[in-house]
């Protein structure tokens, strides 16, 4: 597979992308109907189908508004070309030797090493082809720009590879991997490489601690390393700050009163670690809102408090299910108000109501003491109200859609934050 990828990747900017679509049709074709005739077929034949398909969108949307770039296309497939599906960011659990339970920190380290290995090589083999392709056909295409979307790119396609599923890697990885660096690509934003390898470096290692913790999985990880290096570039260090926040203090109070709640039956599953599901349903308002944020800038301030709101409805939120399960009077539930059981999706406590309040309000004062606003008691008061109700938004859904079995607690979570983000800022419009 890599004898492939660098023979396409040397090929490509001499032959064009119309021949290299037939060449990968012909390549698909050969290989599907050989049978045994290859080895490694499988990998071969589904990607070399990823590869057909993008250039296919590529010559297709040439001629569109937002083209699909001949080096996006060869960068995507650098990424799932490069990549080890058996032994990379995985939980290693069919590693010979890291099965025993003396083992368990080797084995995590083993994985954490792998992740970290097969990035770099990613990051440098997608920045190669896109530049590669770049370079060859003169295109006007700065070289920051490559080097960010292939950093996007590369987590994104980490990440895709982490997450369980019955679809072949080498298909998910590189149409995930190229369909996100397309996104960012239209942006035509990007900062310095230096810049760029400082946030990935440090969003990572934040990451690998959560993992060491046992607080996260290497999706979650992954997915904070996305998170962070995207944050970071688009609206700054502080932003991503208050967005950990959320992720620690729900780290934290998973634990509280834990064996008490897992008596009961209403512990969170996995004791308590976090995965790539928990991290976007939860997070992905406050993404959209930080890169707009660096993309329109000339509507800072209700960017800057609907992110304010949506981090804090995720901070309510969590903080009212994980301390208010523990109250000892039984909740109710919040379409009622009839008597009901902990846990229950739809039930509220007043303990639980206050962990809310007091949940948002801490990320009021922190987003004061990092920098994000300049006015405490508005950033106290816009937070608290969104949070507050952005967290029983989601008692609300969680009472009627969720239950009904139209939306699922990842669904449910991401709506309420949403939601928590849009009452964030019409409060704020209200107020100025």
């Amino acid at each position: 597979m890599h004898i492939l990828y660098f023979l396409f990747i040397f090929i490509a900017p001499f032959t064009g992308i119309n021949f290299l679509f037939l060449l990968s049709i012909i390549l698909f074709l050969v290989l599907r109907f050989s049978g045994s005739s290859f080895s490694c077929n499988r990998d071969f034949i589904s990607l070399i189908f990823s590869l057909a398909l993008m250039l296919f969108v590529s010559i297709i949307s040439g001629s569109s508004s937002y083209p699909y770039p001949f080096y996006i296309v060869l960068a995507a497939f650098a990424v799932a070309a490069v990549g080890n599906h058996k032994t990379s960011f995985s939980e290693t659990d069919n590693v010979p030797g890291f099965n025993s339970r003396r083992s368990r920190i080797k084995k995590r380290s083993f994985s954490i090493l792998w992740s970290s290995a097969f990035l770099a090589l990613r990051i440098v083999a997608a920045f190669f082809a896109a530049s590669w392709i770049v370079y060859w056909q003169e295109l006007p295409v700065p070289y920051n720009l490559i080097f960010f979307i292939a950093v996007i790119g590369a987590v994104t396609g980490s990440l895709f590879e982490s997450i369980p599923s019955e679809i072949d890697k080498n298909i998910s990885v590189p149409l995930g991997s190229g369909m996100t660096m397309w996104i960012f690509e239209e942006f035509r934003y990007w900062v310095p490489p230096e810049k760029m390898v400082l946030a990935l470096v440090f969003s990572f290692f934040l990451g690998v601690l959560a993992y060491r913790a046992k607080i996260a999985d290497v999706s979650a990880l992954l997915s904070a390393a996305l998170l962070g290096v995207l944050i970071i570039v688009f609206s700054g260090l502080s932003w991503f700050l208050l967005l950990l926040t959320f992720f620690i203090l729900g780290g934290g109070f998973t634990k509280y009163k834990y064996a008490y709640k897992e008596s009961i039956g209403i512990a969170q599953a996995k004791d308590g670690i976090r995965s790539y599901e928990n991290v976007f349903s939860n997070s992905t308002a406050a993404l959209a809102l930080a890169i707009a944020y660096g993309v329109f800038p000339e509507h800072g301030l209700p960017i800057i408090y609907a992110y304010m709101g949506t981090v804090a409805t995720a901070t309510g939120d969590t903080l009212a299910s994980e301390i208010g399960t523990t109250a000892r009077g039984r909740p109710r539930m919040i379409t009622t108000l009839k008597l009901s059981e902990p846990g229950v999706d739809g039930a509220v406590s007043v303990l639980g109501e206050l962990a809310a309040i007091f949940g948002s309000a801490i990320i009021g004062v922190l987003a004061y003491l990092l920098g994000i606003s300049d006015n405490l008691l508005l950033a106290v008061l816009i937070t608290t109200v969104g949070g507050f109700f952005g967290t029983n938004m989601d008692s609300f859904l969680g009472a009627t859609l969720q239950k009904r079995g139209l939306l699922s607690n990842s669904g449910v979570n991401f709506v309420a934050t949403f939601a928590g983000a849009g009452i964030s800022a019409g409060l704020y419009f209200l107020i100025t």
